[in-house]
This record gives C-alpha cells, structure tokens and sequence, in this order.
C-alpha cells in the first residue's frame, strides 16, 4: 500500500519536472524564433526599401557586431577574413610580409618591421605609412587593407610608401612568417633562466619546453618566466606550460558554466621537466587569460613566486563556433577557477553602471581562498603578485601618452636623426625635453581626467549658451591643466625615457636587443633574480 502511495506521489513529480523543464524550452524556442523572424522581416523590409543603395553585408556585420557589444569584449563575430586572422594567432604562422601593422586615418603604418623577414629585407621600417598597395590606392579604401598584403609564397607586391613625408617605392616578396609564442630566452648571471613568453598559440608550451631544456643544457639551476603583456590564448597551452613545472595529475583549471557541457576540470596529462627548480613568474596589467591561468596555478600549487604587478583580471573562457559561409562566433562560454577556487575576473559584464559602462569588483569585494600550503590569495581583480614592484606600474600620464601614437612618432623623429648610428645607450634629457615641445608642438592631447571633465563642461555649457560667458576662465583652467602636466610629464621623467628608449631599440636592434635591456635593466627582473637566487627569501614566501 506504501508502495503503490509512493508512486502514485512521485510520478505525477517527476512528470511534472520534466513538463516545466519542457515548458522553458518550449519558451526559450519560441522567444528565439519570434526575435529572429522579427529581424530577418526588418532587414529584408530595410535593404529593399531605403531611399539610397545599401550594403546588406557591412549592415548586418554592423548590426550583429552591435548585438554581441552588449555581453562582453570578447564575444565576437568574424567575417572571412577575420577567421583568417584569429587562425593566424593561433598558430603563429603565415605567408605575408613579416611586420605589425596598424590603421590610422586611412592609412597602414608599419608598427614594427621583424628581423630578416620580407619587410625588412625589402628595406621597410617602423614609422613608414603605406599609401597604396598595388593598383590599390588606400585612401579611400574601406576594407581590410593587411589583407592585401597576404598570399602565395613569392608573391611579389609593388608598394608605394611616405617615410618622413618623402614619397618611395617599394617591393616585398612574401614568405613564410613565424611568430615565435618563445621570441627570447637567455641565460642570465647567477646561473638563471630567463624566458619571455608572449602569446600562447599553438607552440606556446612545446616552445617553453625547449627553451627550458636548453637552459638547463646551458646550467640554468633557475628559471624565470616573463608574462608580462601577454595577452592570452589557447587554454589547453597554458595547462601544458604549468605541466612542465609540477606534477602529473595536478588540477590547473575548472571552468563552469550555465551549460554543463562546458564544465570541465583540467589536469596535468605529462610527466614534468622539472618540479624543483626555483621559478618566478612577472606579470603586469597587460598579463590577461591564458597567462592568469599560469600564473594564477602556479601561485595556488606554491610552484612559483609571482612578481610585478596585478595582472589584467579576465577569467573567461571563450569557444569560436562556425557558421555559414565560412564565418564563425567566438563567445565566452564559461569562468574558469584556478585549484584554489578563485575566479580572477575583474569585471562583471552583466551589471552596468548608470552611463552603461560594466561595472568593476572593488577590492572591498574581493574573496578569500588559500593556497595548497596556506597562504592567502584573493579572487576578482586579477593574480596580485606575491611580490608588487611599484615603479614598474605605468603613471596615470605614461599610461594616457601611451595610448596616444606620440611616443611611436616621436621615436621616428629620433632615429631618423641618425639612422646608421650605433645603438643609442639612453634617451638624453634634451631629447626629453624635445619630446616634450613635439607633444604641445603635435598639439597631442594627453586626456587626464581634469580635461576629459573639462571638456564635458564646455559641451554642456554650448548646449545652454554659456561658453562665451565663462570662455575666461575656462582659458585659465585649460592653462592650469597645461602647468600640471608639464609638472607631471618633470614628475614621470624616467619612465618617459624608457618608454622612448623601447621604441628606439626596436628600430635599431629589433626584439633581441628589447629583451637584452629589459632581462638587464627592468626592476621586475631584478627582484624575480634576487627571489631565486636567495632561497631563503624564496622559501619564506612560498612557506616551505
């Protein structure tokens, strides 16, 4: 009789779960269907109707780019030609003509030209502004012009380029390029290794391997690994990486998400190379994903000191899927947790504030969690390191210069003074100096905070028919703020210098003669080498 009770309770339960599960499918389904038909039904209302001639490609790139800006940076469309070139970061190989290469008002400026690659064989340099490629003349073209710099190997390209407003001819013969995830690895004094590890491709971890193995070849008995402005990639490449340093069977990494087909733990699958060599790992706020992955393990395990400072705080995981016609989706999929427990994520994407920007995890915020021998680490803003190296944070003015192209121009200016010289030591204080006429010379606007603020007064009081009425003292603020900045361009002195000195270096000794100067010269380093070379320190922090 219990039984037959049991059943006559359960059943219709049971039933009813999977008519309500059936239900919010049923639900979820149609909410899809009826906003697609809705959009196709516009679109197609839209491109035959309007008044002019309409690209129904660029529109519904637009309109899906759109779409995907309102859940995170990283959730992404790609058209053709960007799978081309989210597969060519992924592998690190290519045929083209070696250089990096970015777009301004209409142009393509040669960033960095690659040693012995076909750029730099050709004779191209960093600062020249390429104008027209073949019978393409860029100014008025509106598609991906670096495309045109892609195809068959041998293939020859008649470019036409503007180096310091003279007007030259060129010819780049593509090759195969490979962009090494490993570009500089060296023995250091005191018997240490130093890597530098950039991107994680493909070859991100059978790159590290090697470069490790032959330190230890060298008599490297200490390793650092350099992260620092590394942004990410393949996830399976960072577990990898921390499996050449612990053991086999370590959980690295777990990532959740609402779909549990997504949830996964990640396990050392090899056996190491080495669990007991001393190793640092430098991190700064460029050091995102895949690299907080290393690092933030690495901290958890008690493998490894990190020095630097708080890494960028990006603990998504993202998936590229394949639609039609060769296009694909990468969306973000799930969190992922280092063994600790914590996910670094800095930002919450589904919580706006009131001007609709995401809203960041204040420290107040932040939780909790130990580490496998103890110590205390936190979640929600990044991998904070161990050891903090303060004087290696870019200034609120270094960071706002940067994001100008002024330091780029200005180092063009310099090397173009005297190409043929030998290596420049250091930027001088009457270069400096000269930097700082370019920039009110340029007219370059640094925008602090102050300006930013001042500029929206000034639209707010055009918008009300005041800004004659207080152009006064608005003169007097903007010559405050101008005050202020020399102040704290006098303030950064130092760090402007570096920053000018790297770009110099790489006009003059390419990547190899950066990384000389940062693995000799960057405080980072410095402590990193003073950590592994003095064991007891060492030890004390990772409480051994």
């Amino acid at each position: 009789m219990k039984f037959s009770l049991k059943k006559k309770i359960v059943i219709p339960t049971v039933l009813s779960g999977f008519l309500l599960v059936g239900m919010s499918f049923q639900n979820d389904f149609f909410e899809l269907a009826k906003q697609i038909e809705i959009f196709t039904s516009m679109f197609k209302v839209v491109n035959q109707n309007y008044v002019d001639e309409t690209n129904p490609g660029n529109i519904m790139d637009v309109a899906i780019k759109g779409m995907l800006k309102e859940l995170d940076p990283y959730t992404v469309f790609f058209n053709e030609q960007d799978v081309l070139k989210y597969k060519i970061n992924n592998t690190g190989e290519y045929t083209g003509i070696g250089a990096l290469i970015t777009r301004r008002d209409g142009q393509l400026i040669l960033r960095e030209v690659y040693q012995n690659m076909p750029a730099d064989k050709a004779g191209f340099k960093a600062g020249d502004i390429i104008t027209q490629i073949g019978d393409v003349n860029l100014k008025d073209f509106k598609e991906d012009a670096s495309a045109l710099l892609k195809g068959a190997k041998n293939t020859k390209i008649d470019i036409l380029y503007t180096r310091q407003g003279v007007q030259k001819k060129g010819q780049i013969v593509l090759d195969e390029v490979e962009i090494k995830a490993v570009p500089y690895y060296k023995l250091l004094a005191n018997q240490t290794g130093y890597i530098v590890l950039s991107k994680f491709n493909e070859k991100a971890s059978a790159e590290t391997k090697e470069a490790l193995l032959k330190l230890k070849e060298q008599g490297a008995t200490k390793i650092i690994l350099d992260l620092r402005d590394n942004p990410g990639g393949l996830l399976h490449e960072a577990v990898n990486i921390c499996n050449l340093f612990v053991p086999k069977d370590e959980v690295i990494v777990t990532t959740k998400s609402k779909n549990t087909v997504h949830n996964h733990t990640y396990k050392t699958r090899n056996e190491p190379v080495d669990t007991e060599i001393p190793l640092a790992v430098i991190v700064n706020d460029r050091s995102a994903s895949a690299s907080e992955i290393v690092s933030g393990a690495l901290q958890d395990l008690d493998r490894a000191v990190i020095v630097g400072n708080r890494s960028f705080g990006k603990g998504l995981v993202q998936r590229p899927f394949n639609l039609a016609y060769g296009t694909q989706v990468k969306v973000t999929i799930s969190k992922y947790y280092t063994p600790s427990g914590r996910c670094i994520q800095a930002t919450d994407y589904s919580k706006k504030d009131e001007n609709g920007k995401p809203i960041k995890t204040s420290e107040k915020e932040y939780n909790a969690f130990k580490t496998k021998k103890g110590r205390t680490v936190y979640d929600g803003g990044g991998v904070l390191p161990d050891v903090e190296i303060l004087d290696m944070k870019l200034s609120t003015i270094g960071r706002n210069i940067n994001e100008t192209d002024a330091i780029f121009d200005f180092a063009t200016v310099l090397y173009y003074k005297n190409p043929n010289a030998k290596m420049p030591t250091m930027i001088s204080d009457a270069e400096f100096n000269e930097f700082k006429a370019y920039l009110k010379k340029e007219k370059i606007e640094i925008n602090t905070n102050t300006e930013k603020n001042l500029k929206s007064l000034l639209e707010a009081a055009k918008k009300e028919k005041i800004d004659n009425e207080i152009s006064v003292e608005v003169k007097q603020l903007e010559a405050a703020i101008d005050r202020s900045k020399d102040k704290e361009l006098d303030k950064q002195k130092e760090e402007i210098k570096r920053l000018l000195y790297q770009e110099l270096l790489l006009r003059y000794g390419y990547r190899n003669a950066f990384y000389d100067y940062v693995s000799s010269k960057y405080s980072d380093v410095s402590k990193a080498m003073q950590l592994v070379n003095t064991p007891a320190e060492y030890n004390k922090i990772l409480k051994k």
